[in-house]
């Protein structure tokens, strides 16, 4: 059987790559880079000339994440400590599992504990916590009030009030025991979604944003709260069948999403940050026309211009970019879209993070370990195979945030004692070699650059 080439998911890049790929280096250099310098000096406060100096980036101040939600659930124990390797390897960011029906089946059975039963993709928090702090990596909570179908059925609905005590006992508990651990909190996510049986009355009330993030706040003071809605909320509300060019029109002041987040901060609504889903969730057979908008950069650079200027920072909280096959020629179309839809991120001033949604192929919502037929299984919107092996797509992202995006130099200080470079925002290792003498130190690089002096 043959199927449709993916390559015209490529068309709208390659329309416009020499704009796009401009875009791209100028927002990099501008938004991402300044300049630091160093003046080494002595104990006695001369100048030191000819000091080596090494500057190696251990960290970005962006943001590159995964949800967590395969910690320690494979079949194997090779492949569980192969998925906690290469997510270590990757990402900086993490998005923890806190969906309400998984943990809290029963009222006050709070499955916290590390030890707690196993649910497929619901690791407990305590395992999920203590892995990011073994590896460095900062935990993002998703999600305190999602109401939908991750409400237990024992969640009370005979009237809003009831719900909202239950909910803020909830808050209460999370909060406890995770607030000093946990920086970054979802508040909502997918409130624009039309209801489901499972949703409480409250879900449909006017204040169910506002009244969510305030609540949040008081027990999240020091927290930063974000708000999340899926790809159709932000790009177009009931303009999902009309023809690609009329689509791409109807951003602003026709957007659900854009006049939501308007009128929440209007009022003064604690959002600190912005959430924005991209998942390219469509056929191999409509994947060429779905990419007019979804994969096309200019129209990205488009959205991410007018959220932007809500004057809060983004975050492209949930990436699914299909193969939807194993051959070479989807699994590199997969990469080809990754680079470019990540570029546009990592380019754009008001992206802070940006996370990919399944690290591997097979174990996906909606189907079974290793269904390919069933839910997002059949995107294979994975960057690794169910084997675990690297798809192009994942060696792209680590070639891309570990070399490309990456600060790495050796220098020399001058009469002065100064040195400069020009480096990616974020943490540095350095270590001045002088006299026979190495001292190392952190260094940090953040926007608006540093001008810092050392004494050796």
């Amino acid at each position: 059987m043959s199927f449709p080439s993916l390559r015209g998911m490529l068309a709208p890049y390659e329309r416009n790559r020499d704009q796009v790929d401009e875009r791209i280096r100028d927002g990099i250099e501008r938004h991402r880079k300044d300049a630091a310098t160093l003046r080494v000096v002595d104990g006695s406060g001369a100048p030191v000339a000819g000091a080596k100096v090494s500057v190696v980036q251990r960290r970005h101040d962006f943001r590159l994440g995964c949800n967590l939600f395969l910690l320690d659930e494979l079949e194997t124990e090779e492949k569980n400590e192969t998925y906690r390797r290469l997510f270590a390897d990757m990402f900086d960011l993490a998005v923890l599992p806190f969906y309400w029906n998984a943990l809290e089946p029963t009222p006050g059975a709070l499955r916290f504990a590390a030890d707690s039963p196993r649910i497929y993709r619901r690791p407990p928090p305590d395992l999920c916590v203590a892995y990011c702090r073994d590896h460095g990596i900062v935990p993002k909570l998703h999600c305190l009030n999602y109401d939908a179908w991750p409400t237990p059925d024992w969640v009370p609905r005979e009237s809003v009030a009831a719900t909202k005590r239950a909910l803020e006992t909830r808050f209460a508990q999370i909060a406890e025991r995770y607030a000093a651990d946990i920086p970054c909190i979802e508040v909502t996510n997918e409130t624009l979604n039309p209801p489901v049986p499972q949703c409480t009355p409250f879900f449909l009330e006017d204040d169910f944003v506002s009244w969510s993030f305030e609540t949040a706040r008081r027990y999240f003071p020091s927290n930063e709260l974000v708000i999340n809605e899926p790809t159709s909320k932000v790009l177009w509300n009931i303009f999902g069948e009309m023809p690609d060019h009329m689509r791409q029109r109807c951003l602003g002041n026709r957007s659900q999403y854009f006049l939501l987040l308007q009128r929440e901060l209007a009022h003064g609504t604690p959002i600190d940050a912005v959430g924005i889903q991209y998942h390219v969730f469509t056929s191999r057979e409509r994947a060429a026309a779905s990419a007019a908008t979804l994969c096309d950069p200019l129209f990205l650079y488009r959205v991410l211009d007018l959220y932007g200027s809500l004057g809060k920072p983004v975050q492209i909280t949930e990436t699914t970019l299909p193969s939807f096959g194993e051959s070479a020629e989807d699994e590199e179309v997969q990469a080809e879209l990754l680079r470019m839809a990540f570029s546009v991120f990592f380019s754009h001033p008001a992206v802070e993070a940006a996370i990919w949604w399944n690290l591997v192929d097979g174990y996906a919502a909606g189907g079974g370990p290793g269904d390919m037929t069933a839910g997002e299984n059949r995107y294979r919107g994975g960057l690794l195979r169910f084997d675990l092996g690297e798809k192009p797509a994942f060696r792209e992202l680590r070639r891309l945030f570990k070399e490309e995006w990456r600060t790495r130099c050796v220098l020399e200080t001058d009469a002065d004692g100064r040195c400069s470079f020009c480096g990616f925002h974020g943490d540095y290792d350095v270590a001045v070699e002088t006299n026979g003498r190495r001292v190392e130190r952190p260094l940090r690089l953040p926007r608006g650059g540093a001008d810092l002096r050392w004494t050796v």
